[in-house]
């Protein structure tokens, strides 16, 4: 791994079930990509996620609605390469594909929430995932970091004070943003959606066209 200065701006890569993608998804995302300085940021929906059940709605179908919620947006992209790998869909593997194309000395960062850092223990080679990208962490009010046990001495040994670090290198450092809350969860629409109420405002109107269309979480 390059250890000078990357070559230019960091590209993200966002993994999520994204069952459905979400006006919370979304904001997050854009707002992450203005705030670090991200050039693109990647929504790659999950195919077979590792350590929960599969989602009930295809990985084809969750690709599509990513792909009509980034349509007209340029700094957000559908990265569906986990849908082309058979088995179960680990991030390192993706992330080793990524820094693949994109060379060593681009910065990369891969995204998650803080329950995921919570568990990021129970991940595939997850020691091995800092090798490869940086890790920004999407912070939300409430939320406590351990700062103690595996998780908690791997954070303080990573932690980064600020974005400045994922345009210094190509990979290593874990930056934590906070970002405001927009409570929308896809548990939440395909709630409503079960019991035959509107999600209209919460996912993109193409979105829901898509779900209606397709007649899917009803």
């Amino acid at each position: 791994m390059s250890e000078h200065s990357p070559s230019a701006a960091p590209l993200g890569v966002f993994g999520g079930t994204f069952n459905p993608v979400h006006f919370g998804h979304l904001r997050s995302a854009l707002e992450l990509v203005e705030k670090v300085g991200l050039q693109r940021l990647g929504l790659m929906p999950c195919a077979v996620p590792p350590l929960r059940e599969a989602p009930g709605c295809s990985a084809a179908h969750r690709a599509a609605m990513v792909e009509l919620a980034v349509a007209g947006e340029s700094r957000l992209y559908c990265d569906a390469r986990e849908l082309a790998r058979e088995g179960k869909s680990f991030t390192y593997d993706s992330l080793l594909e990524l820094r693949s194309e994109e060379g060593p000395g681009r910065s990369l960062c891969m995204v998650m929430g803080c329950d995921a850092l919570l568990a990021i223990n129970r991940w595939h080679r997850w020691r091995e995932l800092l090798s490869v990208a940086h890790i920004v962490v999407i912070a939300r009010p409430g939320w406590a970091f351990p700062d103690s046990g595996e998780v908690g001495e791997w954070l303080a040994q990573h932690r980064a004070p600020g974005a400045d670090a994922l345009h210094e290198a190509a990979a290593g450092s874990i930056v934590i943003e906070e970002l405001r809350p927009l409570a929308i969860s896809s548990t939440e629409v395909r709630e409503l959606l079960a019991a035959g109420r509107s999600v209209r405002y919460l996912v993109p109107e193409s979105v829901l066209e898509y779900i209606e269309h397709n007649k899917l979480f009803g």
